[in-house]
């Protein structure tokens, strides 16, 4: 049960920097859409993939660290699960 647990922190801590910036930016563009009434589907996909890359390279480091260390975690636990 613990390591189900761990694992599902770990998912949302390494999806929430990502997923916070779609949801800024898309919330941004869908703002300046509503006051300029320009509906165009394709105008949000840009930025948001402009600033989920930026957030990656920002906050890529540290989910690298995160998951390393889980992994480690994982890989040490496994002679006391087996034993």
């Amino acid at each position: 049960m613990t390591m189900g647990r761990q694992a599902v922190e770990i998912t949302l801590m390494v999806s929430a920097p990502l997923l916070l910036t779609a949801l800024a930016v898309g919330l941004v563009i869908s703002i300046f859409q509503a006051a300029t009434q320009i509906n165009e589907m394709t105008l949000s996909f840009i930025p948001k993939l402009i600033g989920i890359l930026l957030a990656l390279i920002i906050a890529g480091p540290w989910m690298l660290t995160v998951l390393a260390d889980y992994m480690r975690q994982i890989f040490q636990g496994i002679p006391g699960m087996i034993g």
